[in-house]
């Protein structure tokens, strides 16, 4: 995902399209969050608007994330899907900072896989539930306690308040 300059200003008075499909590498974002498991391949869809001071990315970004469910453990496909302006500078204006939030170019390259990386880490939540997973993931009871779920926890009387509730059934 890197365009010099001057393949860029060829479209200059067209705009260029984008519609790709990348591969993340999963080492450099995962020495940031070590939570992610695996990152699908990433769609790009968008394009770009061209001018003398600046490039700007008109991009949605469509994938998927393999993140751990917060309470088993097990693999949980959490899908992304972002749309999102990401715009170049290619002559510093102060007016323009001011305005939004924009990048500076490196030399004469636009790279926007390192933009994409900080997207798909703002994309995780911080926590993400699996849907009734039949595998196992981290351990369910133990010594004196187990996981249980709402309906149980309703329907159980605790064996210590039993006889308080026979006193309601009597009046």
């Amino acid at each position: 995902m890197k365009w010099t300059l001057s393949q860029l200003q060829k479209y200059r008075s067209k705009g260029y399209p984008i519609d790709e499909t990348i591969n993340v590498d999963l080492d450099s974002i995962r020495k940031v969050d070590p939570s992610i498991r695996k990152v699908s391949p990433i769609h790009l869809l968008g394009r770009t608007d061209i001018d003398s001071t600046k490039v700007t990315f008109h991009l949605q970004i469509k994938g998927s994330l393999v993140l751990p469910c917060s309470r088993t453990l097990v693999d949980v496909d959490y899908p992304i899907n972002v749309e999102t302006t990401e715009t170049f500078l290619l002559k510093v204006s102060e007016y323009e900072t001011d305005v939004e939030e924009v990048h500076q170019v490196n030399g004469d390259v636009i790279d926007l896989m390192p933009i994409i990386e900080e997207i798909l880490l703002l994309e995780v939540p911080m926590q993400v539930f699996c849907e009734d997973s039949k595998e196992e993931g981290a351990p369910q009871s133990g010594h004196d306690w187990e996981v249980i779920q709402e309906q149980d926890k309703q329907d159980k009387i605790d064996p210590r308040l039993a006889e308080l509730a026979k006193f309601f059934e009597n009046k």
